[in-house]
């Protein structure tokens, strides 16, 4: 076990990404930590506002972003300097991602329905970043021999259809499939030959005059997301908080 750590993990290319990813899991961490305090009205912890403006965390998250990315840049590889900026970069990428929802919405939706994205985006990154740290790389290039990887020609074919599987996947509607087989390309083959998801540009263009095609590709759909919405759902309430719940409308009476 240590031999491998020392190997995969502490080698000097991958300490910097190992860094990272523990700094950016520990600012989320620490980060929705403070703001369900905040949110319940518990500690010291508040609000930061300039001139009658709420300072979102995204903010530093950028300052930080920028400086670890351009530092890292700067430094090379090896050095306290490339560590430093490794931490700084994972804390910022955090910060940011922690608010992507209110980013994409222009909004504050932290505390909303559409605030689950920015859970859901964390540890998405925090997975794919995990695979990466522990050997994987992108396209399946992992698995080739070092006579295969002198072969610029095996290397092109395996990479073209390696990125051809998780296109696929991506036209069926399965983007976490998608994404995931770019690392580990079994992934993306298994989203590409499944149907595609209803509403996906592959069933809108392949499923159009074939109605037991969009049959059970939605009845699939249906028990995928029945089966997995509820563990999915509990899952980032327990990390990011449950949000708040939607005002009831009330109904027009003539």
């Amino acid at each position: 076990m240590g031999h491998w750590w020392m190997r995969n993990i502490v080698e000097p290319g991958k300490l910097p990404l190992l860094l990272a990813l523990t700094a950016f899991v520990l600012t989320f961490l620490i980060t929705r930590l403070i703001t369900r305090l905040i949110r319940a009205g518990k500690g010291p912890f508040g609000n930061v506002k300039a001139g009658g403006v709420h300072v979102h965390h995204v903010v530093p998250g950028v300052v930080l972003t920028v400086a670890g990315g351009f530092g890292a840049v700067a430094s090379g590889r090896h050095g306290f300097g490339a560590y430093l900026c490794a931490v700084l970069f994972g804390m910022g990428a955090g910060l940011v991602l922690d608010e992507f929802a209110l980013i994409l919405h222009l909004d504050d939706v932290y505390w909303s329905e559409a605030g689950r994205k920015s859970v859901e985006l964390v540890v998405f990154t925090a997975a794919l970043v995990g695979l990466l740290l522990i050997g994987f790389s992108p396209f399946g290039v992992n698995d080739l021999s070092q006579e295969e990887l002198q072969d610029r020609g095996q290397v092109i074919l395996t990479v073209a259809v390696n990125f051809l599987f998780s296109l696929i996947a991506l036209t069926k509607g399965k983007a976490r499939m998608a994404v995931f087989g770019v690392i580990i390309p079994f992934i993306a083959l298994v989203g590409a030959v499944r149907l595609a998801r209803p509403g996906s540009l592959w069933a809108k263009r392949f499923y159009r005059r074939r109605p037991r095609a969009r049959a059970k590709a939605g009845l699939r759909a249906y028990r995928h997301d029945r089966r997995w919405s509820r563990p999915r759902r509990a899952l980032q309430d327990w990390l990011g908080g449950k949000p708040d719940p939607e005002p009831t409308r009330a109904v027009e009476r003539r």
